[in-house]
């Protein structure tokens, strides 16, 4: 995979503004803070694609990024955990979350971001529970890698996955700050694109 083109396309704060399922989509899900924008603009390699905040919470929106011309779409999904928003805002955050994924789509996988730091939170539990329901499949990015040394991020790596019941092979650790890992992401994107889903 090579991003040639990345660009915004479109916001949607309510299910009727979904965008009708004409390309395949990759969401990037996960905490606030966990570093989403930071995580697009680094697979993309477009520094100003999706705005980066210090403060938890300010994705509000489900933001669609078209790439190469609409060979797919990412598409951010608002951060679920600690942001410093109302419990109204908060349940309308989820309930949008769970309409994109309810929403069809010629196909669809998640990246679910985690601080390669912390435990898998509550929320990236019912996170993962939404997928296994809706029958999406995902793959997990461990963020921030930067933070740790090598062996210290293998050990994390293996813990997720033993915290999180998945296979080691479905966890990547990667660092927009190092630029650690991105020639994994782009494969599992070649991955994700490759699968006939029309059978």
């Amino acid at each position: 995979m090579v991003i040639k083109k990345a660009e915004y396309l479109t916001g949607a704060a309510f299910r009727e503004q979904l965008p009708s399922g004409a390309a395949p989509e990759i969401a990037v899900a996960g905490r606030s803070n966990v570093g989403k924008s930071s995580f697009i603009n680094f697979v993309t390699g477009n520094s100003k694609l999706a705005k980066t905040s210090k403060e938890p919470g300010r994705t509000r929106l489900i933001n669609y990024f078209s790439i190469n011309g609409g060979e797919f779409y990412l598409v951010d999904l608002p951060g679920y955990g600690f942001a410093r928003v109302s419990d109204d805002e908060k349940r309308k955050w989820a309930q949008l979350i769970e309409a994109y994924f309810r929403a069809e789509a010629v196909k669809r996988h998640v990246f679910l971001l985690i601080d390669i730091r912390r435990d898998p939170t509550p929320g990236d539990v019912t996170m993962i529970n939404y997928m296994y329901h809706y029958a999406i499949p995902f793959t997990v990015i461990l963020t921030k890698a930067d933070k740790l040394s090598r062996s210290q991020a293998m050990t994390r790596r293996r813990a997720t996955a033993s915290a999180l019941k998945i296979g080691y092979d479905n966890i990547i650790i990667s660092s927009a700050h190092a630029r650690q890992g991105k020639s994994d992401i782009l494969t599992r994107i070649d991955e994700v694109l490759s699968i006939d889903v029309s059978e």
